[in-house]
């Protein structure tokens, strides 16, 4: 009788198997026998040395591609996207609504409303710096400067005087005459914390009206004496009510673009 296998064993050649034939199959090109032979894989950088023009063209490619890899961190904190996603997380936890709407939503409606603000930047980085440099009329160092002073502009725009006289002491050096002294590495960071300053100010107008609602139910179920059911519970449908009522999404939305006015 044949003894029949354990399908331990039989799994284990299942996976076994194949590293073994490959092995094999190497050892063998490898000596110089038959079978096959594992296809070799290389990589250089420019091509051959005798064209330092190729070499330049991949240098300028894998700076791309480092652009492109912090885009996240330029699209999050050198525009009008940390603003607007902070108002928005506000208004969501003054409702008191959990995951209404979702971070999806919140996140999904805070990029499209950091395009509509940047609209005019953009444009005028496509004009003046991306379009120009595509038909090859100017050079990359002089795209980037060109693409990076409408970005300035705006920061400029957004940045308190306190914060970025903060980050010019901390910095040490010489105080600049005009806004072109300042160092971008200076200005970036003071944008962020002033940008940060006024979501938390808005936040906290957004705030007022609903936290009326919660210590007015609060004090009307105390004089009640219905002391264990929660106060969110009762307060939740009229904060929702009122803010429908007065057509809370269209002021909230349009007071945060008018607040980069």
């Amino acid at each position: 009788m044949m003894s029949r296998k354990s399908p331990k064993y039989t799994w284990l050649k299942a996976v076994f198997l194949p590293i073994l034939l490959i092995a094999s199959a190497a050892h063998a090109a490898k000596s110089g026998g038959g079978g096959f032979s594992l296809p070799s894989i290389s990589m250089n950088l420019g091509g051959s040395g005798s064209n330092p023009n190729e070499l330049v063209n991949v240098l300028k490619i894998v700076l791309l591609l480092t652009v492109l890899t912090l885009a996240p961190a330029i699209l999050v904190m050198m525009t009008s996207f940390t603003r607007v996603v902070i108002i928005l997380s506000f208004l969501r936890q003054s409702l008191g609504a959990q995951q209404m709407p979702p971070n999806q939503v919140v996140v999904g409606l805070s990029l499209f409303l950091s395009l509509f603000i940047m609209a005019p930047t953009w444009t005028r980085i496509q004009d003046d710096a991306l379009n120009p440099y595509l038909e090859e009329k100017i050079d990359q160092k002089t795209a980037f400067s060109k693409a990076e002073a409408p970005l300035r502009e705006f920061m400029f725009a957004q940045t308190r005087e306190k914060d970025l006289e903060l980050f010019l002491t901390m910095s040490k050096i010489s105080k600049p005459q005009t806004r072109e002294e300042v160092p971008t590495y200076v200005l970036i960071p003071s944008f962020i914390v002033s940008e940060l300053n006024t979501a938390f100010q808005m936040g906290f107008m957004l705030y007022l009206p609903f936290l009326v609602i919660d210590m007015v139910v609060s004090s009307i179920l105390m004089a009640m004496g219905m002391m264990m059911l929660p106060p969110m519970t009762i307060s939740l449908p009229f904060k929702l009510l009122l803010f429908v009522l007065v057509d809370g999404w269209g002021l909230v939305v349009g007071s945060i673009v008018k607040s980069f006015g």
